[in-house]
């Protein structure tokens, strides 16, 4: 009961925050990139909380319990220095060329910035990719839900996904930057007491806390585990995350962020603020070698313990009642602070960057076209319906079955859409005679690589087994890069807008 009225507590509050930012949000500018000026903290503290989801607080821990230190250095260390280097070298030109464009959206963005609605279009499509990680969200928030609530897993999925799903379709950016604060705010304190749930296995220093995961399985407090499908090695630990970390800022809720900003001044102090609380966010995987030392045979009540579980089941059995309670809201929090931005931001792209292009003059409404069945903001309600209805079918899916872990499906997709959004980001960014041609190839290059490797289990790393998508991804990042750069030194021509 205490749990319940918690949750519905917290909703409230989340609700009356949205209630007021849609009171603001009158079009869908509005609610792409907002119509309020929002200090660099805020944006700072939203990204934050945004970029770090329920696979930083719920699935990624279970690969740690699963596979030791060797996931710690992978998911903790690596990958974040690749993706903070990122941020702080890119956002400053992205922000002013979005700026000086109005895009509101990363598709948009693309599109302007290399003169092709093509493109645009072509980003649209590819944006269906992330659904996967709306997946694994609402995989990570419903095994959380479930165990705290004792309540079944589909009941909880429809009412979890209902309930973010349609206070998404009214507030935007406008609500969603300040519930992200208040998120971030949750996250630092559930960080906190996660990170100190464990004290008590240091009592002989780190020496004797690596000696207890060894005294389990020595491979637990290697830097590699030759077991495990995803951190093996030097490339697989080390090579791949940080190229993979590099470009995961060229998502949709992530590089976009930045155009919430509506002074250049602003950025510093905004990449000061995401980076700190991101660097404190990301060592909240360190918990899953506490969840391996509390079960040390992955079992539970006699039965095996998924990745997916893991971090649930530690919260729910290894606090007190009331500290439990407040570890399921941050980790609920957790969930809803990347979904809500990639509800806002996937929405904004398939209703502006896919559906309006290709059906506009039948669907959109307008003083030109008073025949249309919808207007533009009503037409986006009904795309957040869609995608709920579809996040709802994939995840019920990959509660039942999945392969080893939620994570896997949305790497492979999540990956793919980066992976081709990376040249066209930095490049257009950096240089400024740019034929289009580049990135167009760059792009296409990146997927066929990365679905290549990945669906034909090209290199020893894929033969057997579950497949790392970091291995494709990595190697179709490098060769897309190398691919544009061999192009642009070939072919390159100014654009108009670089004059």
């Amino acid at each position: 009961m205490a749990m319940w009225v918690s949750l519905l507590a917290y909703m409230s509050v989340i609700v009356f925050i949205v209630i007021r930012g849609a009171l603001k949000t009158k079009n869908m500018a509005d609610y792409a990139v907002g119509s309020l000026a929002f200090s660099p903290w805020a944006v700072g503290l939203s990204l934050a909380a945004g970029m770090t989801s329920a696979a930083t607080f719920i699935i990624n821990p279970g690969f740690v319990a699963y596979y030791g230190i060797s996931g710690v250095l992978s998911m903790s260390v690596f990958m974040p220095i690749g993706a903070l280097l990122s941020l702080i070298v890119v956002s400053k030109g992205f922000r002013k060329i979005g700026s000086d464009v109005k895009a509101t959206t990363l598709a948009q963005w693309i599109g302007i910035r290399y003169e092709s609605k093509g493109y645009a279009l072509f980003f649209g499509f590819l944006s269906l990719l992330l659904i996967t990680f709306i997946v694994l969200i609402c995989v990570g928030m419903t095994q959380v839900l479930c165990i705290a609530l004792n309540t079944e897993t589909l009941p909880t999925l429809i009412c979890s996904v209902t309930f973010i799903f349609g206070y998404m379709m009214f507030g935007g950016a406008n609500s969603m930057v300040y519930t992200n604060v208040i998120q971030a705010f949750i996250k630092v304190f559930v960080g906190i007491v996660l990170l100190l749930s464990g004290y008590e296995h240091f009592a002989g220093g780190f020496d004797g806390f690596l000696q207890k995961l060894s005294t389990i399985d020595s491979s637990l407090a290697s830097a590699y585990n030759p077991n495990s499908p995803l951190f093996r090695d030097f490339f697989e630990v080390v090579i791949c995350q940080l190229i993979v970390g590099v470009a995961i800022v060229c998502q949709p809720h992530i590089i976009t962020r930045s155009l919430f900003l509506k002074n250049e001044k602003d950025v510093n102090r905004y990449l000061i603020v995401s980076c700190l609380v991101l660097m404190f966010f990301f060592s909240v995987v360190f918990v899953g070698l506490y969840a391996r030392l509390d079960f040390p045979d992955l079992m539970h009540n006699g039965q095996k313990i998924s990745v997916d579980k893991m971090m649930s089941t530690y919260v729910t059995t290894h606090f007190s009642p009331t500290m439990s309670i407040l570890m399921v809201i941050g980790i609920f929090s957790a969930g809803i602070a990347t979904l809500e931005g990639l509800i806002q931001s996937i929405s904004a792209t398939l209703t502006s960057d896919l559906i309006k292009p290709l059906a506009g003059d039948f669907l959109l409404k307008t003083d030109t076209n008073p025949k249309g069945l919808f207007t533009e903001f009503i037409l986006h309600k009904l795309v957040i319906v869609v995608l709920a209805i579809v996040a709802i079918f994939i995840s019920y899916n990959q509660l039942i079955k999945p392969d080893l872990s939620v994570g896997i499906l949305a790497q492979t997709g999540v990956y793919g859409y980066f992976s081709a959004a990376f040249v066209p980001v930095l490049f257009g960014t950096f240089l400024k005679d740019m034929p289009k041609i580049v990135p167009v190839v760059s792009s296409i290059v990146a997927l066929i690589t990365h679905y290549g490797i990945y669906f034909g289990r090209l290199t020893p790393y894929m033969h057997d087994g579950t497949r790392n998508p970091g291995i494709s991804t990595a190697i179709a990042i490098v060769v897309s890069v190398l691919v544009g750069s061999v192009l642009y030194l070939t072919v390159k021509k100014p654009l108009s807008y670089a004059s």
